[in-house]
């Protein structure tokens, strides 16, 4: 007689959906919108030129840094052209700061597997006008929303270099688990490099993570001086103000 082998669970297989360059995800201090060239001469003045703040942001970057305009309109326009990675402009929407309505970083939705329901969210451009605020963790909350929420993704990936601390920490507080380091993995630059790996499920994405981060984000969790009350984590272990 034969014996079964154990398998996996039936999944009912509906195809996901691919970003569309018509979708614009609003928050309450960032927009996401497509990449196009209309926002090259802001991030540039953000993440261009020669300066070693600015330099140092493309460190584990797969592409950059562009000392000169010309090259990152060249960059940007390929961006823009690619359906995979699907590439978005992170709008600021705070109407006190200098950067209002205009582009202050970049990310993307890649490797993108509508048949297997998984995608990930890469190529990371914070510059400083967004990196530590609140937009920094709206931008991801409205991209990992639209994928699991919108398009009907089932896994959402976030992978980096294992030397990025900065970028396995915010893997981390967002929600992610890390799945483990894939050993030589890829070649940037020139450089080796160990890819560490995490993931978040759409079963956790809508029992606690969502939840978790709407009410982290809400105005009224943070001081007048834009201090926060009470820490991301916080909500995802005691969800009740």
């Amino acid at each position: 007689m034969a014996v079964a082998r154990p398998r996996g669970p039936v999944v009912s297989l509906t195809k996901a959906s691919l970003p569309s360059g018509q979708t614009s995800l609003h928050g309450r201090t960032i927009l996401l919108e497509k990449l196009e060239s209309k926002h090259v001469k802001d991030l540039f003045n953000l993440v261009g030129g020669d300066n070693p703040a600015r330099t140092s942001l493309w460190d584990y970057m797969g592409d950059g840094p562009y000392p000169q305009l010309d090259a990152f309109e060249k960059a940007v326009a390929s961006k823009s052209a690619s359906l995979d990675p699907f590439f978005f402009a992170i709008i600021d929407k705070r109407s006190t700061m200098p950067t209002f309505e205009k582009a202050i970083g970049y990310m993307s939705l890649m490797r993108i597997i509508p048949e297997q329901l998984c995608i990930e969210i890469g190529n990371v451009m914070f510059s400083s006008a967004l990196q530590r605020t609140v937009g920094a963790t709206e931008a991801f909350y409205l991209l990992a929303r639209h994928a699991f929420d919108d398009l009907g993704y089932r896994r959402l990936e976030w992978k980096c270099d294992s030397l990025n601390a900065p970028s396995r920490r915010s893997a981390l507080r967002l929600g992610h688990t890390f799945e483990g380091i894939f050993r030589q993995h890829m070649i940037v630059k020139g450089r080796s490099r160990d890819t560490a790996w995490f993931s978040i499920l759409k079963e956790e994405w809508q029992g606690s993570i969502a939840g978790a981060m709407k009410m982290w984000l809400d105005e009224r969790n943070f001081r007048e001086d834009g201090s926060q009350i009470k820490a991301l984590q916080d909500f995802r272990t005691s969800p009740t103000r």
